[in-house]
């Protein structure tokens, strides 16, 4: 049974008890840092790290109840936060060099594929929140994505994991299998990076493929990465409007912040801010090297969050749908970028 503090209880005193479970995420969270100097860990992103220790930690090592506030802060409030924050690392400018065509790309590649991950979930009986939480992260940028869209959906901890671990897999694969493919295929380095960018899950992993076929290849496949990245305030209030009106069909009544997010809000703004210079750099510098730690400190806590047992309920079909969302992924966006003018 959960415990509530009176109402005569200082906020002092409620923030203490919220420093066991940051400790343990900060914990978590530092030693995903720290294993990337392991030869196959180097190449998973932190954030990717960090839920699958929490995971493990929780299920074999276990916490205390008073860890669970601070576990709860890092895991909704911190990730929302860090979302927002992602907009200083992105301009318009950045999208100049794949040209109004390669935009168009971006957007049909994304757009295709959520609503593809979507509809087989509903064919294959996999749950909707999962379905567009591996929708999210294969069409747009993996676990960064997946934590904005549960902002929104609200899944359970299980189905972030589940997702992010597929995410982790199918796209690992698509980083070593990409560069062999081209070797078939013999896409000039223009191409290849395109749809490295157009279509590859993590951020790393995108760069780890992209760079393979080249120099210039590995900065198309940068931008191009961005351009999907940039796909993540509509994408999410998307799935916000989505959302709010399944919660009415059901009798519910969202509320107008679960319809227009706050966080995709100044995720939006900051963006527009960085674009136009107004943030000094001895501002942005500092926060752009602090968001990824944050986003690796919210899905330690989501990791912490996650049983095994009920890990395993969702059996294999989200696997599959996540499989058959990658395939499609790379199918369509090199079919793209070979038809395209």
């Amino acid at each position: 049974m959960t415990h509530f503090p009176a109402v005569s209880s200082s906020k002092p005193a409620a923030l203490a008890g919220c420093i066991p479970g940051i400790v343990l995420v900060a914990v978590i969270t530092a030693s995903a840092y720290g294993l990337r100097n392991l030869p196959f860990v180097s190449s998973l992103s932190p954030m990717i790290t960090a839920i699958f220790l929490g995971m493990v930690f929780a299920n074999i090592v276990g916490f205390s109840s008073s860890a669970e506030a601070g576990i709860a802060i890092a895991g909704k409030k911190l990730l929302r936060l860090a979302v927002a924050m992602l907009g200083l690392q992105l301009t318009f400018a950045q999208l100049t060099g794949i040209g109004i065509t390669g935009l168009a790309l971006a957007a049909v590649v994304v757009v295709s594929t959520l609503l593809f991950t979507v509809w087989t979930g509903r064919l294959l009986g996999v749950d909707r929140k999962l379905s567009l939480l591996l929708g999210a992260g294969t069409a747009i940028c993996g676990a960064s994505a997946i934590a904005g869209a549960n902002a929104v959906t609200r899944a359970k901890d299980e189905d972030v994991s589940y997702a992010v671990a597929c995410i982790t897999l199918f796209g690992t694969i698509a980083m070593f299998l990409y560069p062999f493919l081209n070797i078939l295929l013999g896409n000039d380095p223009q191409s290849y990076g395109l749809w490295v960018g157009l279509t590859v899950h993590e951020v790393a992993q995108v760069v780890g493929a992209g760079f393979q076929g080249g120099e210039a290849a590995g900065q198309v496949a940068i931008v191009s990465k961005l351009a999907r990245v940039m796909m993540l305030a509509p994408v999410v209030i998307a799935l916000a409007l989505y959302v709010a009106r399944s919660e009415r069909n059901s009798g519910g009544r969202p509320a107008m912040t679960q319809v227009v997010p706050f966080f995709i809000v100044g995720f939006v703004v900051l963006v527009i801010l960085n674009s136009a210079g107004y943030v000094p750099e001895q501002v942005r510098a500092p926060i752009v090297a602090v968001t990824p730690a944050l986003l690796t400190a919210a899905m330690a806590a989501l990791g912490l969050g996650t049983s095994f047992t009920k890990l395993k309920q969702r059996g294999f079909r989200p696997l599959l749908l996540s499989f058959l969302a990658s395939v499609y992924i790379a199918t369509a966006g090199l079919l793209l970028v070979n038809l395209a003018p």
